[in-house]
């Protein structure tokens, strides 16, 4: 790969920051930086890699010249401007909510449908949601292998999906809760510390926006528009590294070895294979890591069928910056 003129927008928030970290330590190749963020962060300056860069605002002048624009700035931004850097040359990969559910537009998991990546004259790629980007790694090999028919996923969230605000926030309430007195909330929907939340907005029908991400976004990815998933997502008093419990059916018997020799071969996932107190995926150890890790891999004793596992990764790395970068490997070769 030749070195790209690279930008990143939205380079002051935890995705952006994660986005040059991942940049540096997969050594992309890049022959300038540009770092955009709002306009009244304009002027200020970012240190990366020993040097200060000063923060732009988004105009087309800012995305001339550039080769690939890295987007993590809420969906707002990516409607107005990631045209704009596409028609400016650059391949355009948006960590928004904004393309992905437009049919034009490829929503990638490159360990799972890099084949998307092909054909797309508009030049944007979507990077899916974090929840669904760490249950498709691990469910696609498997997918594969006998044909996913339906899926049954329980989330446990990391606060860190919600922003920094949020992080802040929970250390708040819980220092509250150790002096005795009662934690207040404002960015979260209620009292995290010591509890659980359902932590998006809802619908009448009772089902969250996130809940709906991971059914489309599941669907699309997969090229099954028919394919039942039935989530549920809750946010959990940790900090950073989403959880899923998955219970999966397929359209051939499938047996725990089956799998496991299945996942110990499939690309971005780390296979833990023994069982037992405190043996098993966890947020606190996949946190900073690049893979989607698996375990508690079971046979459903009523369903010859189905399996269940565990699925963790960093929502913030592989779950939304590391996947972007990924992407970005493959369309600037």
């Amino acid at each position: 790969m030749k070195a790209q003129h690279v930008a990143i927008v939205g380079a002051t928030g935890a995705v952006g920051q994660e986005m040059l970290r991942v940049l540096a330590d997969r050594r992309f190749a890049m022959a300038s930086l540009r770092l955009i963020a709002s306009p009244g962060s304009a002027g200020r300056t970012v240190r990366f890699a020993e040097r200060d860069y000063v923060l732009m605002a988004p105009s087309r002048e800012a995305f001339e010249g550039v080769d690939l624009a890295l987007f993590s700035a809420g969906a707002s931004v990516s409607r107005a401007w990631a045209p704009v850097a596409a028609a400016c040359g650059a391949w355009v990969v948006d960590n928004s909510s904004a393309y992905r559910q437009d049919p034009e537009i490829p929503l990638v998991v490159p360990e799972v449908n890099a084949e998307a990546l092909a054909n797309n004259p508009r030049r944007i790629i979507a990077n899916p949601n974090c929840s669904t980007i760490q249950m498709l790694v691990a469910l696609a090999p498997m997918h594969r292998a006998w044909g996913l028919e339906r899926v049954v996923v329980s989330t446990y969230q990391a606060i860190s999906g919600k922003g920094a605000r949020a992080l802040d926030e929970f250390d708040a309430q819980v220092r509250a809760d150790g002096r005795g007195e009662s934690p207040a909330h404002e960015i979260l929907p209620g009292i995290l510390s010591g509890n659980l939340l359902c932590d998006w907005a809802h619908g009448d029908d009772g089902w969250s926006e996130e809940e709906r991400k991971m059914v489309a976004e599941t669907r699309k990815i997969l090229s099954m528009p028919s394919l039942a998933v039935s989530p549920t997502t809750v946010r959990v008093p940790v900090r950073n590294g989403h959880s899923e419990s998955v219970w999966a059916r397929f359209a051939r018997p499938v047996t725990r070895a089956m799998a496991h020799e299945v996942l110990g071969a499939a690309e971005g996932v780390v296979l833990t294979r023994e069982s037992g107190p405190g043996v098993h995926p966890q947020p606190r150890t996949a946190s900073g890591q690049d893979a989607v890790f698996v375990g508690r891999v079971r046979e459903d004793g009523g369903d010859p069928n189905a399996l269940m596992f565990f699925v963790v990764s960093d929502n913030v790395r592989k779950g939304a910056a590391l996947n972007a970068v990924q992407i970005a490997e493959r369309v600037c070769l």
